[in-house]
């Protein structure tokens, strides 16, 4: 089992982050275009009184492996744990276009207004998951799959 640093550099986040923390892995390695939105959307959601926090970003495929058998171990099948995790090969995290945003106050707020930064939920089932969309911003998030197993993404 790695130690905690270890983990810290393949992605976990133990506490949630600050969006504009610059030495966590977790929000670092996310793409330049997701961060870019993020901490813009993040910003103005300030001015209302609302903070982001990351609860999940960027993952090393290891660390997403990990998490895809811990949730085989918890659901009882690959299947049903597709639901909720992704493997490294079909994770957005793994390659920086996703991230997990908290608390509620934050997802409302970005329920609301995340169209006009390209930031939309992808999952119905995942309120917290979040995903760059950059055509959202003049039309609209695309409609939401009922969870990770109906997106074809996740065929690979």
């Amino acid at each position: 089992m790695p130690d905690a640093a270890d983990r810290r550099a393949q992605g976990a986040v133990p506490e949630p982050l600050t969006v504009f923390d610059d030495e966590a892995a977790a929000v670092v390695n996310l793409r330049p275009d997701l961060l870019d939105a993020l901490r813009r959307a993040a910003t103005d959601a300030a001015a209302d009184g609302v903070e982001f926090f990351v609860n999940g970003g960027w993952r090393a495929p290891d660390y997403q492996e990990r998490l895809f058998r811990e949730a085989v171990a918890e659901y009882g099948s690959e299947m049903v744990a597709a639901r909720w995790v992704a493997t490294p090969d079909t994770s957005a995290h793994v390659s920086g276009d996703a991230v997990d945003i908290g608390p509620a106050a934050a997802r409302a707020w970005l329920s609301e207004h995340g169209a006009g930064y390209g930031l939309c939920q992808v999952y119905r089932n995942e309120p917290w998951h979040y995903e760059l969309r950059p055509e959202a911003v003049h039309h609209g998030c695309p409609p939401l799959y009922p969870d990770p197993t109906h997106d074809p993404r996740m065929r690979r």
